[in-house]
């Protein structure tokens, strides 16, 4: 059960998973991805709120909770993290990304990009680069909202910059960084990209456009264009959500086309979760795929970053 300090101070009381019947998951999903809008996702969210449910405690339990989620903190002393620059002239120009490595190991290591959703460099994401660092990569996390302020500190705001921006725009970002990792001092040459929603469909085109990437691991990523496929050089390891019907109903035609133009890659569909299970900050989570797709992960890319 999600207790948060603010629901108790706020006198709102916690939600029991168990009572939240997969339509409200589906309602904010939609609302999540910009499919409705707040004012339409709060007046349907509302008729769930029903006996001991509460419409301000719904929308308490849906929302992220990043400060009581935290596992490894920006101060973490095994591994060194900053903000760096780099240049992405054909994207949004000056970019903003967190740059993390191990404190201690070798002097140089494989290499990942980390994409974010479609809401800016949040603290989950920026966690998962601290996580990355600590199993021994560099990783760098680029916020592709630099170039309108960067993110705002609420995923609500967040969403609604990164709107404005374009994929190509953005994807261009992505690719920059992902030769600004390559050529760093402190990487072995190999790197992978690992991304989340809008971070999973960039991950898709980053293996379309970089012959050289080492890896792609897309979560619940939406699919390049079939005609594209036959570009991807890189090894690839798919990851989906079995509830995220508006994400899934794409892999078919993704899966032939792999397979026709004899692509390396594995799929891995996780029962009965849903889309965003991998996020430890909101109670889409799933605590057994989540840590069975990180730990395939850590082993895809070690595999190919090495």
């Amino acid at each position: 059960m999600r207790d948060t300090q603010e629901e108790q101070k706020s006198g709102i009381s916690p939600v029991d998973p168990s009572q939240i019947n997969q339509e409200v998951f589906d309602l904010y999903d939609q609302y999540a991805h910009n499919r409705i809008s707040r004012k339409d996702f709060v007046q349907k969210l509302s008729f769930y709120a029903v006996g001991g449910l509460s419409l301000p405690a719904l929308l308490s339990f849906l929302m992220p909770d990043y400060k009581n989620t935290a596992e490894v903190g920006p101060d973490d002393p095994r591994i060194i993290s900053e903000y760096i620059y780099y240049d992405s002239p054909k994207g949004g120009g000056r970019m903003k990304a967190l740059l993390c490595r191990p404190k201690e190991g070798p002097d140089k290591s494989g290499g990942v990009i980390v994409v974010h959703e479609n809401r800016g460099l949040n603290p989950y994401i920026e966690e998962v680069a601290r996580k990355l660092a600590l199993e021994g990569f560099i990783s760098l996390a680029p916020d592709a909202l630099t170039p309108l302020g960067g993110y705002p500190g609420s995923d609500d705001e967040g969403r609604a910059l990164q709107s404005k921006r374009t994929t190509p725009s953005m994807l261009e970002d992505f690719i920059t960084a992902y030769y600004y990792l390559r050529d760093h001092k402190n990487c072995n040459g190999k790197v992978g990209v690992v991304g989340f929603c809008f971070g999973g469909a960039i991950a898709n085109l980053m293996a379309v456009n970089i012959p050289t990437l080492a890896a792609a691991v897309p979560f619940y990523g939406g699919q390049p264009p079939a005609g594209a496929v036959k570009q991807i050089q890189a090894p690839l390891l798919i990851q989906y959500a079995g509830l995220d019907t508006r994400v899934n109903k794409g892999w078919p035609v993704y899966e032939a086309a792999l397979k026709e133009n004899h692509k390396k890659y594995q799929v891995y569909i996780y029962p009965d979760v849903n889309h965003g299970f991998h996020n430890n900050t909101t109670p889409r989570f799933n605590r057994a795929a989540a840590d069975l797709a990180w730990k395939r992960t850590l082993e895809f890319l070690r595999l190919n970053t090495k």
